[in-house]
């Protein structure tokens, strides 16, 4: 019960936030994704410390892949996130630790690309001509009504394991429940608007149900492969900066690529 009450607290709390930024959108939203992405790339780094990442290398990358995606669209998102690659290996050749150049520069880059393009995916989105701001809103409260179906349906009525292994706490029930939200939430946000036909609006919401999830497990593979239950305290009952990102950070990118090829 207070796991439920104190997630319920950071959602009445953090969403209206959220969506806040994202309506004024600009530098306000940069802001927004630099602060929570730094946050969670420290929670990633910290998780992932037997493997001696070079933090320094991800931060300024991560930074300068978002200042990249504000001053000059995708082109300039990329060259940033390429000094990431660079620096990191500078950084181990005068670093003395004994960890493998390999497993370090490649945990530095893993963590660097996995945060700062989903953050930047949202970014894109937000500066879709006319249509932006409508753009992030759907595919943010479609992820996050989702994952709300899923917790609720799967504490309620869930018997049946979707990934016991990998993440428990998830069933079958839950999974249908979160793709059918997933679904409708595009359908209504986009319903009479000109900018997605209903065809349109199905198959954003239907991309939204497989990649939400996806991510979701995404992280809970990579913190059971690092040994951990939680990548951090900071959102209470949520865990982490990082678990509260992981089903946007894949949304994000494959929401922003449908509607490119959509529109």
């Amino acid at each position: 019960m207070s796991s439920f009450i104190s997630r319920v607290l950071v959602a009445v709390i953090g969403l209206p936030v959220v969506l806040g930024l994202v309506w004024l959108g600009g530098w306000w939203l940069w802001v927004l994704a630099a602060a929570v992405g730094l946050i969670a790339l420290h929670e990633f780094y910290v998780m992932a410390r037997p493997l001696r990442p070079l933090v320094l290398a991800g931060y300024t990358g991560l930074v300068l892949t978002l200042l990249g995606e504000q001053l000059g669209g995708t082109i300039w998102m990329l060259g940033g996130f390429l000094t990431t690659l660079a620096l990191a290996f500078l950084l181990k050749g005068i670093s003395e630790t004994r960890q493998s150049l390999t497993v370090a520069v490649a945990t530095t880059v893993a963590g660097t690309a996995w945060i700062a393009f989903g953050l930047a995916s949202l970014l894109l989105l937000r500066e879709i001509p006319e249509h932006g701001r409508l753009a992030v809103f759907a595919v943010l409260l479609a992820v996050f009504a989702a994952d709300t179906m899923a917790f609720f349906t799967g504490q309620l009525i869930g018997r049946h394991k979707l990934a016991p292994v990998l993440s428990p706490g998830k069933t079958w029930e839950g999974l249908v429940a979160s793709t059918i939200t997933a679904v409708l939430v595009p359908f209504f946000a986009l319903y009479h608007q000109d900018f997605l036909t209903i065809g349109e609006s199905l198959v954003l919401g239907a991309v939204i149900a497989v990649a939400a999830p996806v991510g979701d497990l995404f992280e809970s593979a990579v913190k059971r492969d690092l040994g951990v239950k939680d990548s951090g305290r900071l959102l209470a009952g949520h865990g982490g900066m990082l678990d509260r990102l992981d089903a946007p950070l894949f949304a994000a990118v494959a929401s922003y690529f449908t509607i490119l090829a959509l529109t």
